[in-house]
């Protein structure tokens, strides 16, 4: 019996020196019972050893049968009930720590997500890991990176207020959305989101801080889509981020969100030039502090089918490109670097066991925004069907996409598109035709944009419940030549290959 409790009393001290090193309550807890089980076997045989005493004396016994294990001395049972109360008195230690300490409703996650692209038109291929440039692209956007989200709850409770922050070095809306003063990359933030809740009750609270967008039904984490890429309307359409506060209200089957808050650019970065000083020739910066309103609304229509709706109105800043060299837009004249910016869409998500479908449809206008100095109009579809399968392989999904995107109108430009000299973005395919261009008799201004869409398939491998594997062939589609090859010339066409291993923590 003694020997047993001493190896019990043993792990137990093993168990609280790891627990220690990473306090987590279910260590507490397997520690309070090994505690409790140990103070009931030192009763068990306190009572024992009481009998014993009591007991009348054992006739005789032959020498060969004396060789039980004698019973513990009151110093033994004495020693063993000052070690479990040091025992108690760590458990209790942890127990304050992990629920009043500083650790207290603390949580580190994340992800890894490294990833080989092979681009057709450009024909290479690299891997991409938190090693990206400033460009946003289809082919390069929010993944192949590390992500670490940081949450502080205060208490405990559905009204305990909390802060959370999320990092993304090169390819967060700090490192594609807030630029710095002089327009550059040099310094990038990696700040994603950061974002302190604090609920007024059990069915509304308030927002403050740095948030992503509201819109589409697509999220910016990789370990959340069923896909390599993003689609179409995540990259080009869809409102990025927004720096101000919000308010959240749920009753019923309706969740509400309402924001007011300065843009952080859109989804797809722009220069924060703005224009140039004519005497000096230096370029000028500027930023935009008019609010923006945003608001979404989800409502869950059964288990299997959620239906939301977001828009975004205000004013947001005109990406610049080609129309000072035409001779046209703000950056020529005196006019306002920011303009007219209206949004809305709305989207579904359905899912059924293994099965997920996803539907978004957009629209979005901009005053001044286009090639030619118009206003800027895009509307677009996104459909996504996700099935998952499982085997004695392991679970596997197959994911199909396919998205459109309709940015003819005054050349194109608007949304998260943002034209080069000439009227074209060749990277990602939109823009005006070269051919149209050199055929015009005023500098294309009379073209239309490209219109895109994109077909894409992936399989996907879940490995164990932190590690995917995804594999992705993607063919890129536009209405005008407007995908530049690595030889110069010019395509409607092009393709991607992708594999991507993530490993979330």
């Amino acid at each position: 019996m003694r020997k047993k409790i001493l190896c019990t009393l043993l792990a137990g001290l093993t168990v609280s020196g790891a627990a220690l090193a990473a306090p987590k309550q279910s260590d507490i807890d397997a520690l309070k019972a090994q505690v409790n089980a140990l103070q009931k076997q030192i009763q068990q045989l306190e009572a024992q050893q009481a009998q014993q005493a009591a007991a009348p004396a054992p006739a005789a016994v032959p020498a060969a049968s004396a060789s039980t294990t004698p019973p513990m001395s009151p110093e033994d049972v004495e020693a063993m009930k000052q070690s479990i109360a040091q025992l108690q008195l760590k458990v209790d230690s942890l127990d304050t720590t992990v629920n009043e300490g500083g650790l207290a409703g603390l949580s580190i996650t994340g992800y890894m997500d490294p990833v080989y692209m092979y681009n057709n038109n450009a024909h290479s291929g690299s891997f991409s890991f938190v090693n990206h440039n400033g460009a946003y692209n289809y082919d390069g956007s929010t993944f192949g990176d590390v992500y670490l989200d940081i949450k502080k709850t205060f208490g405990a409770g559905s009204l305990a207020p909390s802060a959370e922050i999320s990092i993304m070095p090169n390819r967060g809306n700090g490192a594609t959305l807030l630029a710095t003063d002089d327009g550059s990359n040099a310094f990038m933030n990696i700040i994603n989101t950061a974002v302190a809740t604090i609920p007024l009750d059990t069915s509304s609270s308030f927002v403050i801080g740095l948030m992503s967008s509201f819109g589409g039904y697509e999220y910016q984490l990789s370990t959340l889509m069923p896909t390599l890429t993003h689609n179409l309307l995540y990259d080009f359409s869809d409102p990025g981020s927004y720096t101000g506060v919000g308010y959240n209200y749920s009753t019923g089957n309706f969740a509400w969100k309402f924001m007011l808050a300065n843009e952080q650019y859109r989804t797809k970065g722009a220069s924060t030039q703005t224009d140039t000083n004519a005497d000096t020739g230096q370029a000028v910066f500027h930023s935009n502090s008019t609010p923006t309103f945003t608001t979404r609304l989800d409502y869950t229509w059964s288990s299997s089918i959620d239906l939301g709706w977001s828009a975004n109105i205000g004013r947001q800043t005109l990406a610049t490109g080609s129309t000072c060299a035409s001779g046209f837009g703000y950056q020529c004249t005196s006019g306002s670097p920011y303009s007219k910016y209206l949004f809305t869409e709305a989207d579904m998500t359905y899912t059924w066991a293994d099965t997920t479908i996803n539907a978004e449809i957009d629209y979005g206008r901009q005053d001044s925004a286009a090639y030619n100095g118009g206003t800027a109009v895009w509307y677009g579809v996104s459909l996504l069907g996700l099935q998952k399968w499982h085997s004695d392989a392991g679970s596997f999904g197959t994911a199909l996409r396919f998205d459109y995107l309709n940015d003819s109108k005054n050349g194109g430009g608007g949304g998260g598109i943002v034209l080069a000299d000439g009227g074209l973005d060749g990277h990602n395919g939109f823009g005006i035709s070269q051919d149209c261009a050199a055929n015009s008799d005023n500098a294309g201004m009379d073209c239309k944009g490209a219109n895109r869409s994109d077909i894409a398939f992936d399989l996907v491998w879940y490995l164990t419940d932190q590690a995917t594997l995804k594999l992705e062939y993607r063919h890129d589609m536009a209405s005008e030549n407007v995908f530049v090859r690595n030889d110069g010339t010019y395509s409607k066409h092009n393709d991607l290959f992708g594999t991507q291993f993530i490993y979330a923590f």
